[in-house]
């Protein structure tokens, strides 16, 4: 069959098209779906400014939607599954402008461990920490939590002690609306900036509200009300994130 020069155009211009729709897709890395042959990864942004994150995996792609500042990748379970060893980690803004520095890093992942990462400070000076999470399944009804302090400023900033509202020994004394926790312990205490502490027990199906207060100080820096209460014998963290000049918050999000 002959074709018309015209249909020859038509026909080189669908191949093409075809073609590179093809090359756009992005790959995703295939995922381990056994827990005891496989290292677990969360990732969290307390990037200031970020808004369209992804996460590589050896230079494969495992997110799908866009990391955000106070986001939690992957959103909807406790981590993505890798395969052990020494894996190279990137987190990129992949727009075609954008002002952030793209931050990459290796890491020693073992089996059957759990791992999460930070990245911090802002888009133009991003960095990361990533911990090993000590996961301990409570006997009882309990459940854990942990809290990590990555809010950012220009400038160092004090330590900070977190108390619980569910916590409170005593009666506290309230000061322009917010308690004085004068008789009672911190539930964390002294958490430096872009540090994690690790796990305690903590009571579930309750609410509660976290103050945090600069170490020594009567006037809570942010009150903030659990979103959830926690499930029995799961492990959660809270992270003091955003600007501390600006909009800060703490995020709550299930570790496993």
């Amino acid at each position: 069959m002959k074709f018309s020069t015209s249909q020859i155009y038509i026909l080189s211009f669908f191949t093409l098209f075809f073609i590179s729709c093809k090359r756009e897709i992005p790959q995703v890395a295939g995922l381990e779906t056994e827990l005891n042959k496989s290292a677990t990864l969360q990732i969290f942004s307390a990037t200031v400014k970020a808004v369209r994150n992804y996460v590589y995996v050896d230079g494969v792609q495992v997110s799908g939607a866009a990391l955000a500042l106070g986001g939690i990748f992957p959103a909807s379970t406790y981590g993505i599954k890798l395969t052990p060893g020494n894996r190279s980690i990137s987190v990129k803004d992949t727009a075609t402008v954008n002002t952030q520095i793209p931050i990459s890093f290796s890491q020693n992942f073992e089996a059957g461990k759990s791992y999460t990462t930070f990245t911090y400070d802002t888009t133009t000076n991003i960095k990361q920490i990533t911990v090993l999470n000590n996961i301990v399944i409570p006997t009882d009804t309990s459940a854990r939590l942990r809290f990590a302090n990555f809010v950012y400023n220009t400038s160092a900033l004090p330590n900070v002690d977190i108390y619980s509202f569910r916590k409170i020994s005593g009666t506290p004394v309230f000061l322009g609306g917010s308690p004085v926790f004068t008789s009672s312990t911190p539930v964390f205490s002294n958490i430096a900036t872009n540090s994690v502490t690790d796990f305690i027990p903590y009571p579930s199906g309750l609410t509660d509200t976290l103050y945090v207060y600069a170490t020594g100080t009567t006037s809570p820096l942010i009150v903030k009300q659990l979103v959830t209460s926690l499930v029995p014998s799961r492990s959660y963290t809270s992270v003091y994130n955003g600007s501390f000049k600006g909009v800060k918050s703490i995020s709550t999000f299930a570790t496993y």
